[in-house]
């Protein structure tokens, strides 16, 4: 599509009637761009994302996905969801848990996708028997599968040590530049550098991103 995968116009949030956790929130997503929600935890990141899948729906304001209203969107292939805390089933093995989505469309699990996340040779065993990290990456997985419109993800870091950030991200790369677009909140600083833009938020307003020294940048004098 040539315009905006999502728009958030003018969006405030309040999940209870009386806070508010994000205030006059207004953001574009291009296709194909890996966008990044920065900030401390509780500054509206979370709520952005859940809105953004239509999970959630705003007090004020419009939240639209490919035209539509994001509440509308429950297809997979169009609008993915990795949250913060890996949501797969223990009892299925990491090649059925990223397959899930995959089954509904007729389609099997590239075998590339599970190589690129470093979870290829935990394929027949089920969740349980993997780490927090793989789980993570078998969540990212999932939400990849189908090369969706629009990638939410929700700290999909956090449980990963050095090497498997790279992994990650090289994922996420992949992604973009397969027309995935991405929104991705998180606080690691490698996550960061790698966006294409980010959007700072500070007790629910969208305030001046931070600059990103991205690795190869000369330094300041």
């Amino acid at each position: 599509m040539s315009g905006p995968v999502a728009v958030v116009s003018a969006v405030s949030h309040s999940p209870d009637g009386v806070t508010e956790v994000l205030h006059d929130v207004s953001l574009e997503v291009a296709p194909a761009e890996l966008v990044v929600l920065s900030g401390r935890s509780g500054s509206g990141k979370s709520t952005l994302l859940l809105l953004l899948t239509g999970v959630a729906r705003p007090t004020r304001g419009e939240v639209t996905v490919l035209d539509r209203p994001a509440r509308e969107w429950s297809d997979w292939s169009r609008v993915a969801f990795a949250p913060q805390h890996a949501s797969i089933s223990p009892e299925l093995t990491v090649r059925e848990n990223v397959g899930l989505p995959a089954s509904l469309h007729g389609g099997a699990v590239p075998d590339g996708l599970l190589e690129s996340l470093g979870i290829a040779a935990l394929a027949d065993r089920t969740a349980t028997e993997t780490s927090l990290g793989e789980q993570q990456r078998t969540a990212v997985a999932r939400a990849l599968v189908l090369a969706p419109d629009l990638c939410l993800l929700d700290e999909p870091t956090s449980h990963q040590d050095d090497d498997h950030v790279e992994v990650v991200l090289s994922a996420l790369r992949a992604a973009t530049t397969s027309g995935t677009a991405l929104v991705v909140a998180s606080h690691d600083p490698r996550v960061l550098a790698a966006a294409d833009r980010v959007v700072a938020l500070d007790n629910g307003h969208v305030v001046a991103a931070p600059a990103v020294v991205r690795p190869g940048d000369a330094p300041s004098r």
